[in-house]
């Protein structure tokens, strides 16, 4: 999810590329169309065929979210009740290209960003089986993200400032707000495994619910609080309490997520002006704090 303008790409990655890495090391894959399908901040990702996705760095800095992806996601696959993308082709540096890369399976469906409203009505309970299923103890050697399952202090200033430049476009109790969710103890327990990045358009649903989570680049461990964000970033006020309802935390825990849901709106709000759908994503974000801070 890109809030700043994209830096430049390092690399040039292209389906020429693509084509030429999949015949050196999947050539059972390279018989297939290939097209560009997105060019994001830290990746391009490239359709292949009918049935798989290529993702190839394109900064140096995203070489290590690939390697946690590549490393840490079979581990997970196998314990989580939807669909990740644990790869099926894990590519490795060569003369054509530089840096890890992957290919994994295609998962067929609408983002819950494109969902209707029915379809949202329906997902708590998908949602907080995922949830539980992946926030369990993680392991020392897990990957650390000095932005994500942090204490929310370590984002204080940050956030501020995104208010700031907000300005009288929303709520100025927001700032306040803000400093007291900063306040909360931090969470008490074991680092636990986290996605890092749950946001609407990195889950895949149907008409049943969940069925798959992708872009798993900021997998973490830390703070559940981080991921609880998803409440407010996706989900209306009904299905939001069944969530809470579903998951066994502690109120201190749901307000450190509402604090996440906080700063995450925020910045989406202040830094998606070419982007119109984050900016509104981000100000419901906010707006949906506030609705439930009002009726607690």
């Amino acid at each position: 999810m890109s809030l700043l303008d994209e830096p430049p790409a390092e690399v040039t990655v292209d389906e020429a590329l693509v084509r030429d890495l999949l015949a050196d090391q999947a050539p059972h894959l390279a018989s297939g169309p290939v097209t560009i399908i997105g060019n994001g901040w830290d990746n391009v990702v490239a359709r292949i065929g009918a049935h798989h996705v290529a993702r190839l760095p394109r900064r140096q800095v995203a070489v290590p979210l690939i390697e946690h992806e590549q490393r840490w996601l079979p581990v997970l696959a196998g314990r989580l009740p939807v669909l990740i993308p644990a790869p099926v082709v894990a590519g490795v540096a060569s003369d054509r290209f530089p840096w890890p890369w992957t290919v994994t399976r295609w998962f067929p469906g609408r983002t819950a960003a494109q969902a209707p409203p029915a379809d949202l009505d329906r997902l708590a309970e998908t949602l907080a089986a995922f949830l539980s299923a992946l926030h369990v103890d993680a392991p020392d050697d897990a990957p650390s993200n000095p932005v994500r399952g942090i204490h929310l202090a370590g984002r204080r200033e940050l956030t501020a400032g995104w208010l700031d430049r907000l300005g009288a476009s929303v709520p100025a109790d927001l700032g306040a707000v803000w400093e007291q969710l900063c306040e909360l103890p931090a969470w008490p327990g074991p680092p636990q495994w986290l996605h890092g990045d749950l946001h609407p358009d990195n889950l895949v649903v149907d008409d049943d619910g969940l069925v798959a989570v992708i872009d798993w680049g900021d997998l973490t461990a830390g703070d559940p609080a981080t991921d609880l964000a998803i409440a407010w970033l996706l989900l209306p006020p009904g299905p939001r309490a069944r969530l809470r309802a579903e998951l066994a935390y502690d109120d201190q825990t749901w307000l450190r997520g509402m604090g996440w849901a906080l700063s995450l709106g925020a910045a989406l709000a202040a830094h998606s002006a070419q982007n119109p759908t984050y900016e509104a994503l981000g100000r419901a974000t906010l707006g949906g704090i506030l609705d439930d801070l009002r009726t607690r």
